[in-house]
């Protein structure tokens, strides 16, 4: 192809010996004769530095083709820099806004919709005190360099403007022009990757000590390197999809297909007797759990933070508890409360199956607070009831405990010389596969009765989920428990 098209010799020789004074035509653009017809021009790039002594050769191409998405392309990303709440200036500017924002408010909202929408925005509004950061693609939606910094796109535009030069004049004087711009660029590049790095292990001792869960996010990343996303996908029919809209459908028809089965039994649940009205939720209940929340921990659907939580005061957790109180008294839980965050995490084979991701569910927090109150009124009254072998979700009783208890066990047998029998059930989507209908009708039979089965049975009675893969359509759930959550019980 190098030689179909009109050019000036400097743009068809690909090989030059400035010293021996010789050129030669020795890199090659081979088309096959159908590609051939849509091939509009080819020709030598001198401007493209390669350090070699042979220059680029570029071919351009029409295809009447629909390139598919990608859905792996960087975004642009604001998050909220919740890291400065360890901050005492910062988090004294943020409880200052909460307390401006709760005591203009109105001692009754309305229903748990309006209460929970002006709760929402409150924080919203309270955490701007944190600070906002742009992270993820640049201009283009090409990922952007830190150490490219103004300065080094100067002097790159020098060093390329005195090879421009060079390659025009060919005179020794622009050659060593040439020589010292390369060499201060290579010096001025090595200084700017090295302060990055320098203010990057700043960053990371600062994490280390105020942010624990974003310096070990960091240290997997840095571990696994890039992850490849798959653009692709196979629906169920086998059929490769590309479009984004087919990827998102199949997406959420994997998932509301996985959550919701067809073979499980039918069961009528049980009514909510009326007692206990005036066992409302106490603030002293709520502070108790918002202090136990672990840091770091990834936000649901309204993106509140367990450090947001954490640091409300009196005034704040006042207002929660009446939140709570609300929902406690309706039976109704908030939208966001119900709706679950589906991520994908790839396990292994081949990436282009729905089958080969685990899905992962992410939950609204002050959702999580409320159903840990709920959980700490249940488990009096279940605990009586449950086996002594049962281990699952009890304190004290973790993996570790079980895996100590199997090696006395497997010890004291083999020394002597006793059989040892052993059956391991793996239950496949186990959690997702329970029939709430059984779930009430155990609790019920446990003795959880009135208002408190009402709340739990509230928990589940609007849930749905998404799945975050460039945007999904919710869906609803009508088995299984809650993923990450304290909602599982007994």
């Amino acid at each position: 192809m190098n030689t179909m098209f009109k050019h000036k010799g400097v743009h068809q020789y690909t090989w030059y010996q400035d010293t021996l004074g010789r050129r030669s035509m020795i890199d090659l653009v081979v088309m096959s004769s159908d590609l051939r017809p849509h091939v509009l021009d080819t020709r030598v790039k001198r401007g493209a530095e390669l350090s070699t002594d042979h220059h680029l050769v570029v071919s351009w191409i029409r295809l009447r083709r629909r390139m598919p998405d990608r859905l792996g392309r960087p975004k642009r990303i604001v998050r909220v820099c919740w890291e400065r709440l360890a901050d005492p200036s910062i988090w004294g500017v943020f409880k200052s806004h909460l307390w401006e924002s709760f005591n203009q408010i109105l001692r009754e909202v309305g229903d748990i919709e309006s209460e929970w929408t002006m709760f929402s925005s409150i924080v919203d509004a309270a955490i701007q005190s944190c600070g906002r950061k742009v992270s993820g693609a640049g201009r283009g939606g090409n990922p952007q360099t830190q150490w490219w910094t103004l300065e080094v796109r100067d002097i790159v535009k020098l060093k390329k403007e005195s090879y421009r030069a060079w390659l025009a004049r060919g005179t020794t004087e622009a050659a060593e022009a040439y020589w010292q711009a390369k060499r201060t660029t290579a010096v001025v590049v090595s200084e700017a990757k090295t302060r990055v790095w320098e203010e990057f292990g700043e960053a990371m001792e600062k994490d280390y000590w105020t942010a624990s869960g974003k310096f070990w996010q960091t240290v997997r990343h840095l571990r696994r390197g890039k992850q490849l996303s798959a653009n692709t996908v196979y629906s169920g029919g086998e059929e490769l999809l590309a479009s984004t809209g087919d990827i998102v459908g199949r997406w959420k028809e994997y998932f509301e297909d996985l959550l919701n089965p067809t073979d499980t039994p039918s069961v009528e649940e049980p009514e909510a007797e009326d007692s206990e009205v005036d066992s409302f939720i106490t603030q002293a209940e709520v502070t108790e759990v918002v202090q136990q929340l672990l840091g770091g921990k990834a936000p649901g659907v309204d993106e509140i933070r367990p450090e947001y939580l954490k640091s409300l005061d009196v005034v704040g957790l006042s207002w929660l508890t009446r939140l709570c109180n609300i929902v406690w008294r309706s039976g109704t839980v908030p939208l966001d409360w119900a709706t679950g965050v589906v991520i994908t995490l790839f396990k292994k084979g081949d990436r282009r199956v729905c089958s080969n991701y685990r899905g992962i569910t992410l939950l609204s927090l002050p959702g999580k607070v409320y159903s840990s109150v709920l959980e700490r009124r249940v488990r009096p009254l279940v605990e009586p009831r449950i086996q002594e072998k049962q281990c699952g979700f009890r304190p004290s009783r973790g993996t570790l405990d079980q895996l100590y208890t199997l090696h006395r066990v497997l010890k004291g047998l083999w020394e002597f010389a006793q059989p040892v029998h052993m059956c391991f059930v793996d239950l496949e989507k186990a959690f997702d596969r329970v029939p709430r209908g059984i779930l009430c009708e155990v609790l019920w039979e446990y003795g959880v009765r009135g208002p408190l089965l009402r709340a739990v049975r509230s928990l589940y009675n609007q849930s749905r989920s998404l799945v975050r893969i460039a945007s999904s359509w919710t869906y609803s759930m009508h088995w299984g428990v809650l993923q990450l959550s304290v909602k599982r019980l007994g």
